[in-house]
């Protein structure tokens, strides 16, 4: 029964096999399927053969280079890999970036070992510094022309700078012929500067730093913008020049007689003897007043009458005795209106011109008033007086009033008062002349003259310069 068993067995293994090898031949016999596996096989041997030559371009490339000849290069499907000892972290960036920029490359794999060993790392700092020198020495002759025509540049510059009168036919004043110096001076230096970078073939060099001066300008340009606003303002005004030294003005409310003007402000001596010191943006953009520009001056001032006086006698009284004071202008002549009518008065407005160069204008105006005041009284009009409404309550009121008192040889207190007779008696007598002195105060004058010769800053106003 076994043995039926195991030759059964033997059959079918038999079958199995025969219809394996009915099954490969007939493979071998059945036409190729559309798609030919070959260029598979191309691209791949493609793929090998570029990965080589990718290894070999990195490897001659690091051969040329004496720091990274060391270094070891395989390349796996665009993938490379370097190893190997460099000398430093430089040589394994320069290693890094010259195989990343071969073509078919796909990224860099750092796998070197940074020896940091000093021989490797003192020699080449110590070759390129003998290179450099040798170069600098070779060089010396290009350089000293160099040099030579920078400084030529800047000393012609100097030269043509310190040239003012010649500066001066072609500026309006000395602050611009400054300026135009300094110009010539700055000027010549850039240009010797320029030509000799170029010379010594750094000429991108020129162009760096002309970039960053424009960058800085234009920094510094927004720091200091207040400061070259007020340099700017110091031209305008030197040029066209508002007012000369020693004239009296006013600028926004600052009232002096000029001193001087500088680079950076207007001098002022105010009317108590100050020294004011004004910024020039603030007095270009502002307003002055210049009382000096023209000598006639007008002053004015009020006086009332009573309400029943007739207002046009009072006008005429007035200005009959403002035109007797000697130091009022007949020409353009004094005059008087009507200024407002109230409740119980009339206020009167007088006018009179002076001549500022040889009358003082307060003096003026205050004799002038003293001069009408008693005319109109003099004429029979009333001044109007405060009028007070006083109301009594039905308190009374205790009033008392202290009066001096000192103690005399035996004892007895004695009251003393002054009556208005002896009051009046006591007041020295009038000179007439020192009231009706009207000269200018030549104090302040003399300052101003003192200041402007002891003043060690350049004055910009020229009386040369036309005044606006």
């Amino acid at each position: 029964m076994k043995t039926l068993l195991n030759r059964c067995h033997m059959l079918l293994l038999l079958l199995l096999a025969g219809m394996f090898q009915m099954g490969a031949a007939h493979a071998q016999t059945a036409p190729l399927p559309l798609e030919d596996p070959e260029p598979v096989i191309a691209a791949q041997l493609a793929i090998e053969q570029t990965d080589d030559k990718i290894a070999k371009r990195i490897a001659s490339i690091f051969q040329v280079l004496g720091t990274l000849a060391e270094v070891e290069v395989s390349v796996s499907e665009g993938v490379v890999k370097l190893a190997g000892d460099v000398p430093n972290e430089a040589a394994a960036t320069q290693a890094q970036q010259l195989a990343i920029r071969i073509e078919g490359v796909v990224t860099v794999r750092d796998e070197m070992n940074r020896t940091l060993a000093l021989s490797d790392n003192v020699e080449p700092l110590w070759q390129q510094t003998t290179s450099t020198l040798s170069a600098v020495f070779r060089a010396l002759p290009l350089i000293g022309v160099a040099l030579a025509l920078a400084l030529s540049l800047s000393f012609l510059g100097a030269f043509l700078a310190r040239r003012k009168r010649l500066l001066s036919k072609a500026a309006p004043n000395a602050f611009v012929v400054e300026l135009l110096a300094q110009a010539i001076r700055i000027g010549f230096i850039g240009l010797g500067v320029v030509l000799a970078l170029n010379l010594l073939g750094a000429g991108s060099l020129v162009a760096t730093l002309l970039g960053g001066a424009g960058v800085l300008g234009l920094a510094v340009g927004f720091a200091v913008r207040d400061t070259m606003g007020n340099y700017i303002s110091s031209i305008m005004l030197s040029l066209r020049q508002p007012f000369r030294a020693k004239d009296h003005v006013i600028v926004n409310d600052h009232e002096g007689i000029v001193v001087r003007l500088t680079s950076r402000a207007t001098i002022l001596m105010t009317l108590e003897g100050n020294h004011l010191r004004i910024p020039n943006s603030d007095v270009f953009k502002g307003t002055i007043l210049n009382f000096t520009t023209n000598p006639e001056r007008r002053f004015e001032f009020e006086l009332g009458v009573d309400a029943a006086d007739d207002p046009v006698a009072a006008m005429y009284a007035g200005k009959e005795a403002i035109e007797a004071l000697p130091f009022v202008l007949q020409e353009p002549e004094p005059s008087a209106v009507i200024a407002t009518v109230g409740d119980s008065n009339i206020v009167l407005r007088f006018y009179a011109w002076i001549d500022q160069r040889d009358t003082n204008y307060g003096k003026a105006r205050s004799l002038a008033i003293r001069t009408a005041m008693r005319a109109l009284e003099e004429g029979g009009f009333t001044l109007p007086e405060p009028i007070y409404r006083l109301r009594f309550d039905e308190t009374p009121v205790a009033l008392t009033k202290s009066r001096e008192q000192s103690t005399s040889s035996d004892g007895e207190k004695v009251a003393k008062s002054i009556s208005p007779a002896t009051a009046s008696d006591a007041r020295p007598p009038l000179d007439e002349d020192t009231v009706m002195d009207v000269q200018p105060d030549n104090h302040l004058a003399e300052k101003v003259e003192e200041e402007i010769r002891e003043g060690e800053e350049h004055d910009l106003l020229d009386e040369e310069t036309p005044k606006e």
